[in-house]
Parts: C-alpha cells; sequence; structure tokens
C-alpha cells in the first residue's frame, strides 16, 4: 500500500490534465513559457539584476551568495543543514546519510549553493493580486520564480531540487500612475496577447503592460524550497522525501534579506512546550472574528506564535502523524492546545455571530484548516515532490513534455481569477478560498471531473458506515465511475481518493 502512495504522489504530480492546465494557466495570471522567460531574464528580470541593477547578465550561484544582501541567507541556509544533519545522526545513527546515491539518505549538494556551475534561471513568473487582503495599498504581490540549474553541458538532471521565490510588492504604494484596477486589468488583457517568444516579451514590458512598472525597489521577500534528503525506498525504510522552507525579508536599511518568521506556519513544538504561549494562541485563534478568518483562508497568525523554517515531507498520506504542522494540537484529552470542546463551542459562537461558516465545521475540519494554513502543510498535501510551480525548464533546447505547474496551483487560477475580475472593475474582492487539498467549489464547472476537484486521483470522504458524515468534508465526493477509497495503512482516515470502482 505505500508503495501504492508513492507511485500515487508522482502522477499526481505529473498528469494533471494538459487542457485544464493551460487553461487555467493561461488566463494571464502567469508567465510560463520558456523562450518568454528567457527573453525576460536578458531584459532586467534575472535574479541578478534584480538584487543589483547594475549587473546586465545572469551570474553563477556561487557570485549570487557572495553578494552583501545574500550572504544571510546562505549562512541560514548553512544552519539549517547543520541543525538537520545533527537531528538524523542523533535519531538514526546507524543510517548513512550524505551527498550521492551510496547513502541511505541522500542530502542535497550544499556545494550548488558555491558553484560556478550552477546558476537560479527563471522558470516562472505568477500574478498574486489575490493576496491584496494582505497588502491593500500594493495591490497584492508578484512572484518571480528561479530554479537553480547546472550550466555545465552534459550533466544529468541540469535542474536540481530548489526554488528560490523573489516576492515583490505587485506596485509601489508611492507611485500614482497606476491603480489597483489598472494593473488587474493589464494582467487579464494579456490572456489574449498572441506574439510568443521575445515577442510576447516585448508585449508584457510595453508601457500598458503587467510588467511595466516593476522595478527592485518592490523586493518584499524571498523564499526558498530545497530538497533538503531523499530516502529511495529499500527493504528497511520507506521512500520519503524532506523538504526545507524559508523565507528572508528585504531589510532596506542594512541592504540584506534577514531570516524572518513564516506567514502562518505554527510552530507546534513550542506552543505544546510553552503553556502559556499555547494558552494565548488558542484564546486567539478561537476568537470569532479570527475564527472567521480562519474558516476563509485568509487569517494572519501573530508572529509571536509562528516558526521560522518548515520541514515537510513527501508523502505523508491522510493518516495523522507527527509529520503534519498541526499533529498534537488537538487532543481529546485535553493534552494538546486545543480540546475537541473548546473548538465546537467556538465554532458555536461564530456562528451564533455572524452566520455559517464556509469550511470548518467541525473540530475534523478545524484540525485539517490547522495543517493547510501553513507553509509545511499546504506544501506536502498534494504530494507532488513538494513544489506548487516548479516552473518551466527555460534552459533545456526542447521542451520535456512537463506541465510547469501543480494541481494545487492549477486548482487555485479560477479562484484568483475571480478576485482580479472584481479588482480591476471595482468591486469588493471575495478573498475566500477553501481547503488546499479541494479546490473551492467557484470555477467547479471548468474542474469537474479533473484531478483537481472530483475526479481520478481527487482528494474525497469516506463517511463511516452508518455514522454522521461530517460537514467539513461532506460535499468531497467523487465523478461518476469513481469511488472514494482508502490510501495508505491506516484503514480508519475518513480522507482518502477517487479512483475507479
Amino acid at each position: 500500500m505505500r508503495l501504492r502512495l508513492s507511485l500515487i504522489a508522482v502522477l499526481l504530480g505529473l498528469v494533471a490534465p494538459v487542457a485544464v492546465a493551460q487553461a487555467n494557466e493561461g488566463n494571464g495570471l502567469a508567465v510560463t513559457d520558456p523562450g518568454v522567460l528567457r527573453a525576460l531574464e536578458t531584459r532586467g528580470f534575472g535574479l541578478a539584476q534584480l538584487l543589483d541593477p547594475a549587473r546586465t547578465t545572469p551570474i553563477p550561484s556561487d557570485a549570487l551568495f557572495a553578494l552583501p544582501a545574500m550572504t544571510p541567507v546562505r549562512a541560514a541556509l548553512d544552519d539549517a543543514f547543520a541543525r538537520y544533519l545533527a537531528d538524523h545522526q542523533k535519531r538514526q545513527p546507524r543510517v548513512r546519510i550524505g551527498v550521492g546515491p551510496g547513502h541511505d539518505v541522500q542530502l542535497f549538494d550544499q556545494a550548488m549553493l558555491t558553484s560556478p556551475d550552477a546558476r537560479f534561471a527563471l522558470a516562472g513568473i505568477v500574478s498574486r493580486m489575490d493576496r491584496a487582503y494582505v497588502t491593500p495599498d500594493t495591490c497584492g504581490e508578484i512572484r518571480l520564480i528561479y530554479r537553480l540549474t547546472r550550466t555545465a553541458a552534459g550533466i544529468a538532471p541540469p535542474r536540481l531540487p530548489m526554488t528560490l521565490n523573489l516576492v515583490l510588492r505587485a506596485k509601489d504604494p508611492h507611485d500614482a500612475s497606476v491603480t489597483c484596477a489598472d494593473l488587474a486589468g493589464r494582467w487579464l488583457d494579456s490572456a489574449a496577447f498572441t506574439e510568443t517568444g521575445a515577442a510576447r516579451a516585448d508585449r508584457l514590458l510595453k508601457p500598458d503592460g503587467p510588467l511595466a512598472t516593476i522595478t527592485a525597489a518592490q523586493i518584499d521577500r524571498i523564499e526558498t524550497n530545497l530538497q533538503i534528503a531523499h530516502r529511495p525506498k529499500s527493504d528497511t525504510q520507506e521512500f520519503r522525501t524532506d523538504y526545507l522552507q524559508k523565507v528572508f525579508r528585504f531589510d532596506a536599511s542594512a541592504k540584506q534579506f534577514r531570516e524572518a518568521p513564516m506567514e502562518n506556519q505554527i510552530d507546534r513544538d513550542r506552543l505544546l512546550a510553552d503553556a502559556a504561549l499555547g494558552n494565548a494562541f488558542r484564546d486567539w485563534l478561537l476568537a470569532p472574528n479570527n475564527l472567521r478568518s480562519f474558516d476563509r483562508g485568509t487569517v494572519l497568525i501573530p508572529e509571536k506564535f509562528l516558526a521560522i523554517s518548515s520541514l515537510s515531507s513527501t508523502p505523508v498520506g491522510f493518516a495523522p502523524s507527527a509529520l503534519q504542522p498541526e499533529f498534537g494540537l488537538i487532543d481529546s484529552k485535553g493534552r494538546g492546545v486545543f480540546s475537541e470542546r473548546d473548538v465546537v463551542a467556538a465554532l458555536e459562537r461564530a456562528v451564533a455571530q455572524g452566520g455559517a461558516l464556509e469550511n470548518i465545521r467541525s473540530p475534523a475540519g478545524f484540525a485539517r484548516r490547522l495543517n493547510d494554513i501553513t507553509c509545511g502543510g499546504c506544501h506536502q498535501i498534494r504530494g507532488i515532490g513538494g513544489f506548487h510551480f516548479p516552473g518551466a525548464d527555460t534552459l533545456a533546447e526542447q521542451s520535456q513534455g512537463t506541465v510547469p505547474a501543480s494541481p494545487h496551483f492549477i486548482g487555485d487560477q479560477p479562484r484568483r481569477r475571480d478576485i482580479v475580475m472584481a479588482i480591476r472593475d471595482g468591486k469588493a474582492p471575495d478573498f475566500s478560498r477553501g481547503f488546499s487539498d479541494r479546490p473551492q467549489m467557484r470555477g467547479n464547472n471548468e474542474l469537474a471531473g479533473s484531478p483537481l476537484l472530483d475526479g481520478w486521483g481527487a482528494t474525497c470522504y469516506r463517511p463511516k458506515q452508518n455514522g454522521v458524515a461530517d460537514e467539513s468534508f461532506a460535499s468531497w465526493t467523487c465523478a461518476e465511475g469513481l469511488a472514494c477509497q482508502q490510501v495508505g495503512a491506516d484503514a480508519s482516515s475518513a480522507i482518502g481518493m477517487c479512483f475507479v470502482k
């Protein structure tokens, strides 16, 4: 069964229907064409050019991490590697760990971060104006995704399992020349562009194009995501891959990126170890207004409850385990931060004060939202090998036939598009979102029957025989001809996947 789970995890990252993928990537809110991205890198959108505008060409990773702005990033990553290695040797001293296939646990090759033969290549640009609820004055965010890639000829695989996400404010709040409505219209209009390659890049950069106003002054932070270790399946261990995620905010006064708390990445271990902190978090989250934002997926948890890094694993299945961020926080016997009684009472108060909630209608729904609101929990739910946006392979001679975006990304595009359309039209956007592994019902006409909603491989609900259906998941059904079946070894899990009957 675990082998089947591993296979499913790989397939779900590769078989998002091409038609659905193209329809949703082509809605004007993402740039994924390799030819366009190659051209944009030569027109000021290379990582080095944005971090140091005096540069005109891409630079290798050794020169990148030597930049004064990037030295704290490298130091923090080195420290995270040392901690991971020390923790592994403490927990599993007899399991060999190191770089290369001769080890039981294969580490990411840190040498690539200081190699003259690797660099971060632009792999995608994504409009995140749907995050305008976080920063209304900047109209949300624009994300430039770079993938670490070997540049020496004949080395395979050339692409390495690390992305660097340069997050910019969608617009400078002091720039009155463009409004949020104008910017939203520009992104939506770009869906109709017929040009390809360099010509499309030029169109995106024209004075009325969506990328025309972007400057280095809009840089907010860097988000890194790397496959720190891989455990091949063997007679003594199950297949597993661990991913390290960190965030570095740009300190304009020091002109450096500084390690920072990760948005909504709850620090489970600290919350369980510090009773006062855990109680404060419980009281804050269960307050009716905060609980309603939590239900809608728009909550912003105070930094004092957050961690500065995330270590997530795939595949983890749906059975509760310490690999899930919320594990141990909710306990029916009162040993966690939340008791089920706490949650039920808080849900009743929130409903009484503001009407029915959209997603969370039970303790199980509350627990699942605690997982997917975190960076690490959202990261591992779909089991696609970690990257929600692996990006285009811009340095390849020809397309490798892979889809640059995951089911996670594609399934959320209808919601994002609706928000950008509302901003363009001067209407109040609905920023809410469903659970990460089950897209919100808006846009379900174009997603129905696909692995993104209720098709093969979709997340679904398995109600217990003769039991009462959990209201948080009762609508998670499968398309005709499919049935919700058990995944993994836990036969009691209420969450499964849609497969042929």
